[in-house]
């Protein structure tokens, strides 16, 4: 998992690095509509031009947060980024045998969670949630702005986003080690034919797909083959809720919340997200169960 994390991860905080060294605070104000569904629209559209899985998201995330992009925004970005990807969404492709019906599924049902979440989101907490007001980051960013004031040379920016990578990677990368650690002994020890047998009904169907989705805690760019791998098992509706709450809340994931985001926050998250995802693959069984 470690192995299959690292280099998302990599991507993750380089980018982060990049937007923070280049990407203007007064940019991303400018660029996101000032209405709250259309801000959340606009964060749930643009996750399909960053490249990266769950395990790189949270830090691109924070970042764009702190760069002025609202809480909201930012949140329907970072639970639909790691699924309408195309990377991602090419992959579920092929794994279901080159059909674009469950592509279609998972983008949709993807889009419409991180909506409903980030709508409530928005409604309930007033505040930035962040575990630490990162006084230096802003600091460093005021900084950076007078710099640039001065036309700061490229070579310097550059240097700027390797040191911001290598800060956030080595902040993110505890988190991901030891919830890979703790995915692993959840696969070692939970029987999956036990998780298997309670998944007699739509409900349960569902509600066991999700708990194996964090359990296992696959990159968004693999869960697809193993979902595929359930088709003779479970129901369309219960195979979307695996693709779609995995790559939105895992092990790992969650303990790098943790490490961003408050506790409070975090856990109404995950509630929002167990709930809305079970309901729409619900719906979604009843359409093309």
């Amino acid at each position: 998992m470690v192995m299959e994390a690292i280099p998302f991860v990599l991507v993750g905080v380089l980018i982060s690095g990049f937007i923070q060294a280049f990407v203007k605070d007064n940019w991303i104000a400018r660029i996101m509509p000032k209405n709250r569904v259309l801000a959340i629209l606009f964060g749930c559209g643009i996750g399909m031009f960053f490249p990266s899985c769950e395990c790189g998201i949270v830090p691109i995330t924070k970042r764009l947060i702190n760069k002025g992009m609202p809480l909201h925004a930012g949140i329907a970005f970072m639970l639909t980024g790691p699924i309408i990807n195309p990377i991602v969404l090419f992959s579920t492709y092929i794994a279901f045998g080159n059909d674009w019906e469950m592509v279609g599924i998972r983008a949709g049902l993807a889009v419409a969670v991180a909506f409903c979440v980030a709508l409530i989101v928005s409604l309930t907490f007033k505040e930035l949630p962040f575990r630490v007001q990162d006084g230096q980051a802003a600091a460093g960013t005021e900084q950076v702005s007078v710099r640039r004031g001065r036309s700061v040379p490229i070579g310097k920016k550059m240097y700027e986003v390797i040191v911001h990578a290598i800060e956030e990677f080595f902040s993110v990368g505890k988190y991901l080690v030891f919830g890979a650690f703790l995915a692993a002994c959840m696969q070692t020890f939970v029987p999956t034919s036990y998780l298997l047998h309670l998944g007699s009904n739509p409900v349960t169907s569902s509600l066991v797909m999700i708990a194996l989705a964090f359990l296992i805690s696959l990159c968004s760019e693999a869960d697809a083959f193993i979902a595929a791998s359930f088709r003779s098992t479970f129901s369309v509706g219960s195979l979307s809720a695996f693709l779609v709450f995995g790559p939105m809340i895992d092990i790992k994931n969650t303990l790098m919340l943790l490490g961003t985001y408050r506790s409070k926050f975090v856990f109404v998250l995950i509630a929002l997200v167990t709930v809305f995802t079970l309901a729409g693959s619900l719906i979604v069984g009843r359409i093309f169960g």
